[in-house]
């Protein structure tokens, strides 16, 4: 069980790493992942049933990821259609897009086409088959979280760090911001459709409704993360949303298996997952407010911590350590934006 829970905590982790992407880094509210999910499990097994080996219908799922996130980027800085409604637009055009790749099915099976599980179960000989599929996962998501971090410190990377917070300072600095947009939500998609493709593997289908609900998955797996601990490091925030999708499987298991103590029923998830978002807001909110306080009475006594003066951040950069230390935020105690703050 524990095995199965830190397999499917790591899948969704990765769905969770594009949603931190597109909701903090960007602050761009996207709902295509509700599409892009089902596109990335869709292409993935659609290429697999048609014997192409699981990395290309990996990396087609990617690619299919990225084309759906530009699609949504395009209409809101073409048209100027806010985020939430060019998500919304897409996500409903992705639902049609979904059914033509997996030829008119609205479900496609993949008994005897897992080459993924099948290696993964297999490839460290001597281990038990869920330890050794447990430890690909951590691996693959590991390499994921590495080359993410080293994206996010090059110029590129801290130039879209510092566009969520202050637009106009990243017009300033000579950067397109909605080419800085563009490529942020099509990076953030195509996360999200990898991770479909990997979900297909485990869950052994494809189904047109597999992206029901991965939104408030995603987001209650970022705020759960960010209330287990704090940094400034782009690495550990990303650390940070990965142990928050394990912890939200594992209170999913916990409340699908002993549920019935409580009288939770399966029907109950939703409400749970909401629960735990509001919970997570309430907790983030609390955490700022005591920061405020031992930062106002740490500044009455004098000494002023480094990291909240006015004024100190600049793309992303702590002062005085160029390349270090990207998306440290100006202080705020408002939401959990604050909560990246320390």
């Amino acid at each position: 069980m524990i095995e199965a829970i830190i397999v499917e905590g790591l899948v969704y982790g990765i769905l969770a790493i594009g949603v931190f992407i597109s909701f903090r880094v960007l602050d761009f509210p996207d709902l295509t992942v509700e599409g892009s999910f089902p596109l990335g499990a869709a292409v993935a097994a659609a290429a697999v049933v048609g014997k192409t080996p699981f990395f290309m219908a990996a990396a087609l799922a990617l690619l299919a990821g990225a084309l759906a996130g530009i699609g949504t980027a395009l209409i809101h800085t073409r048209f100027r259609v806010p985020p939430l409604l060019a998500g919304i637009v897409m996500m409903t055009a992705l639902y049609s897009v979904n059914l033509r790749v997996m030829g008119g099915r609205s479900n496609i099976q993949l008994i005897g086409h897992r080459p993924l599980i099948e290696f993964s179960t297999t490839w460290i000989p001597g281990l038990p088959a869920d330890v050794g599929e447990a430890l690909f996962f951590v691996v693959v998501v590991g390499l994921f979280i590495g080359l993410l971090d080293l994206f996010f410190h090059t110029e590129l990377g801290l130039t879209m760090g510092a566009l969520g917070d202050n637009e106009q300072m990243v017009i300033a600095s000579a950067s397109n911001p909605d080419t800085i947009k563009l490529i942020g939500v099509a990076l953030s998609n195509s996360l999200v459709a990898f991770a479909g493709a990997l979900a297909s593997q485990h869950h052994g289908f494809a189904d047109v409704n597999l992206g029901a609900g991965v939104v408030a998955l995603g987001l209650a797996s970022v705020m759960l993360g960010e209330i287990l601990f704090r940094s400034n490091r782009i690495g550990a925030q990303l650390v940070r949303v990965v142990l928050g999708a394990l912890l939200f499987k594992a209170i999913m298991f916990a409340a699908r298996y002993y549920g019935y103590v409580a009288g939770i029923t399966p029907n109950d998830l939703r409400l749970l997952t909401a629960l735990m978002i509001i919970l997570s807001l309430a907790i983030g909110r609390w955490k700022n407010r005591s920061l405020d306080r031992r930062s106002y009475r740490r500044s009455r006594s004098g000494f002023v911590p480094l990291l909240r003066e006015e004024g100190n951040i600049s793309l992303g950069r702590e002062p005085g350590k160029s390349g270090e230390g990207p998306f440290m935020r100006k202080g705020s105690s408002s939401g959990t934006k604050g909560a990246q703050d320390d």
